[in-house]
């Protein structure tokens, strides 16, 4: 397994408010990371730095060996925490427009992923349920072949029903080479596909630990010590 993604010292500020304070940071290729949190604890700051959507005030985040940058964003699958696609397109204009902007987009597996929940190429985005939007939004993500899957806070706005089908996505179609940093709070619903925990409070890496060792040593489920930890 090589490094995939370094950060130093990163440091964000929002006026008077440091969302992130002096982090550094290794992910390896290869792996499924929790990074855990309770809300506005810095991880979409995070994150949107990992992206390039925000520059850091000190410090520094390399993606495979470079800096956020068009060359970084052929390496990475974002999915953010909101709806970002139009929603007057056709599913089939919204996979061409994917096809087109991402040399790494598996068109046939997309649309099988799409013909297993019975969605129509034909259909506008406006016409599916919120449920089928979101997964319409993660199945685009996870039919490209890249090297850094980021996405924030997948299963928060789905019903519980589905949320293992969204994870069943995730771990079923994803690069195995590849490293997917899933941001949340809901623990439970994502602890048996996580290789890797981080836990983030108030802009500050507290623990960073493999699942295996967290059950090992201290005897706990990644949920049990998140609670524990942020006394939920």
């Amino acid at each position: 397994m090589s490094e995939l993604l370094r950060c130093e010292n990163l440091t964000k500020r929002y006026a008077n408010t440091t969302a992130l304070k002096s982090i550094d940071l290794t992910l390896e290729s290869g792996k499924i990371v929790g990074l855990l949190g309770p809300n506005g604890s810095g991880k979409t700051t995070l994150i949107k730095l990992i992206n390039g959507l925000l520059t850091p005030d000190e410090g520094t985040i390399l993606i495979n060996g470079n800096k956020p940058s068009t060359i970084t964003k052929k390496d990475i699958a974002y999915l953010p925490d909101h709806p970002y696609l139009n929603s007057w397109m056709t599913v089939k204009q919204i996979v061409d427009f994917f096809k087109d902007f991402f040399e790494d987009f598996r068109e046939d597996l997309c649309y099988s992923m799409l013909s297993n929940l019975g969605i129509s190429p034909t259909v506008k985005l406006k016409t599916l349920s919120k449920g089928n939007k979101e997964k319409v939004c993660l199945i685009l993500i996870m039919s490209r072949n890249a090297k850094l899957y980021v996405l924030d806070e997948p299963i928060a706005g789905v019903d519980p029903a589905a949320r293992d089908y969204v994870i069943s996505t995730i771990i079923n179609n994803y690069n195995p080479d590849a490293t997917v940093v899933i941001s949340t709070h809901l623990i439970s619903d994502i602890e048996q596909i996580l290789d890797e925990a981080i836990f983030i409070q108030n802009g500050e890496i507290l623990l960073k630990e493999s699942v295996d060792t967290i059950r090992e040593e201290k005897g706990k489920s990644v949920d049990e010590l998140f609670r524990e930890v942020f006394r939920w």
